[in-house]
């Protein structure tokens, strides 16, 4: 079984609501997501390539 997965690039659906960041490092890029949504792209001018979940949404669920 294959790892699990911890980022998502831009245009991939959304696998739980939260709050996720760019991966860019700067700490700045937030995004609010809803489970089954697409991920928006990524801010302007973000040296970023993907989304990474900060904050779940429904924690235990």
């Amino acid at each position: 079984m294959s790892e699990e997965q911890t980022s998502w690039h831009p245009g991939e659906v959304v696998p739980e609501s939260g709050i996720y960041e760019c991966d860019c490092g700067a700490g700045h890029h937030w995004s609010t997501d809803v489970k089954g949504h697409r991920f928006p792209p990524l801010p302007a001018g973000c040296p970023g390539e993907s989304w990474t979940l900060q904050t779940d949404a429904h924690p235990g669920s």
